[in-house]
């Protein structure tokens, strides 16, 4: 009888995967960056030379495609909330635009992905109350999917989770959400059960561009937030300062058991400098500090 053993992708740190082969092929989103209205596209890249294997255009035009993910990854490992058996198959793309989302099965031709189920944007404004999908990470009980706000375009923004299996919207991910209200990118530390999330804006503020006003009155985001992940509670804010304007990308270290990362502040509107910050864990408070 063969054994059940764990996706070979699967790796308990990221310094055991960079020790796995090499890719031999990798998925890019295409953007209609000159407005015709072609459809956003996903595109198959052969990575022994570059070439494009393949280009698989979205249904309709105007998606803008941006941070997609695999249904499940390396957190199906996790110690208290297991899932080994589960297949690294299936790309999930969100439209930031549209908040429409696809779902690409690239197991039986992973030169040649195949679109298998879109979650229309009503849908997910019936489910979640949230809009504007950004970035997709698998998580150990659900696929999490980064929301810039709500159905109308404001505040809040958070995020919402679908099922592993069905990839249906299981609805809003915080139970208890404190002070926050802004919402960009999240990351977290799943060996101390903790998330972090980062803030830009509403998409009222974002879609029509940077606003030189909303920048002087330091309107946008500028926080982190941190949560207990089981619990789905919100536990600390760290301001960086309202002069550190849009928090965005998060990278937790990449030891599972360490309790740093960092994150990028767009601009700071007194000296019109870009930052990195490091977060860490110190005698029980997380903190934050300008590196």
């Amino acid at each position: 009888m063969a054994l059940i053993q764990p996706d070979p992708t699967f790796y308990p740190s990221a310094r055991e995967a960079m020790l796995a082969p090499r890719e031999q092929l990798a998925y890019v989103a295409l953007l209609d960056t000159d407005g015709e209205g072609r459809p956003d596209a996903l595109a198959t890249i052969d990575l022994s030379d570059g070439s494009i294997a393949s280009v698989h255009d979205m249904s309709v035009p105007g998606d803008e495609l941006h941070h997609f993910g695999w249904n499940v990854c390396s957190a199906a490992l996790c110690p208290y909330a297991p899932h080994p058996h589960v297949e690294r198959r299936y790309l999930v793309l969100p439209g930031l635009r549209s908040s429409r989302i696809y779902i690409f099965d690239v197991k039986d031709d992973p030169w040649h992905p195949k679109l298998v189920k879109t979650i229309e944007p009503e849908t997910i404004f019936k489910k979640t109350g949230y809009s504007r999908p950004h970035t997709v990470h698998c998580g150990t009980d659900a696929i999490y999917v980064s929301a810039l706000g709500n159905v109308d375009g404001d505040a809040p923004g958070g995020v919402f989770t679908l099922d592993h299996d069905t990839f249906e919207p299981k609805g809003r991910w915080e139970a208890n959400r404190g002070p926050q209200e802004l919402h960009y990118d999240f990351w977290w530390h799943l060996g101390h059960d903790r998330m972090v999330t980062s803030e830009w804006g509403t998409p009222n503020q974002i879609e029509p561009g940077p606003s030189l006003e909303e920048l002087v009155g330091r309107k946008y985001g500028h926080r982190l937030h941190v949560w207990d992940l089981s619990k789905r509670k919100h536990l600390q804010e760290i301001d960086l300062g309202d002069q550190h304007q849009m928090a965005l990308e998060l990278r937790p270290a990449h030891d599972p058991n360490k309790t740093y990362g960092f994150v990028n502040t767009v601009i700071n509107v007194e000296d019109l400098s870009a930052n990195i910050f490091t977060w860490y864990l110190e005698d029980g408070v997380w903190k934050a500090r300008k590196i």
